[in-house]
């Protein structure tokens, strides 16, 4: 990482791993990266505006991006989490304004039904499909820059996975 970049704040943000009744979390693939051979899935995340609690961003978030928000909280991670960018990408991603993103995630149940996502609810969608697949199957399916975050929750969140 550059000295600059390094210079530069963290973006808050929270991620949400959406737990379905059969212990399988949401993942969708970017809208950003729709033609590529691998790591274009994540779990649903997005900044945090002022004066929002992460508890209100992470429900905001979900409905945002997967066009419902029918979940219940089951646990926040007691740490916030950080990744920075690769060098190549840190002056195109959030303005360039920000090194990486700080992140608190949260392990949800869906209460809704598959019928109930809807990832073109927005004009702009964050994912293009979607799909639920086994957590510990995620790291491998991320961009490589957010692997070590995806490893620490798969850690952490397992309990979530048993129906």
């Amino acid at each position: 990482m550059s000295g600059a970049q390094n210079d530069l704040p963290y973006r808050l943000n929270v991620g949400a791993a959406l737990f379905n009744q059969a212990g399988l979390v949401f993942i969708g693939r970017r809208a950003d990266l729709p033609h590529a051979e691998s790591a274009t899935w994540q779990m649903p995340q997005g900044g945090i505006d002022p004066g929002e609690e992460p508890r209100e961003t992470v429900m905001r978030e979900l409905e945002e991006e997967i066009g419902t928000a029918r979940a219940t909280i089951l646990a926040e991670h007691p740490d916030w989490l950080t990744y920075d960018l690769p060098p190549h990408l840190a002056g195109s991603r959030f303005g360039g304004r920000y090194r990486g993103q700080r992140q608190k995630w949260f392990a949800l149940r869906f209460t809704g039904t598959d019928s109930d996502i809807k990832l073109d609810r927005h004009a702009h969608p964050e994912f293009v499909e979607w799909r639920w697949a086994a957590l510990a199957d995620l790291p491998a399916l991320v961009v490589p820059f957010k692997r070590p975050i995806y490893e620490v929750l798969v850690r952490d969140f397992v309990g979530f996975t048993i129906p």
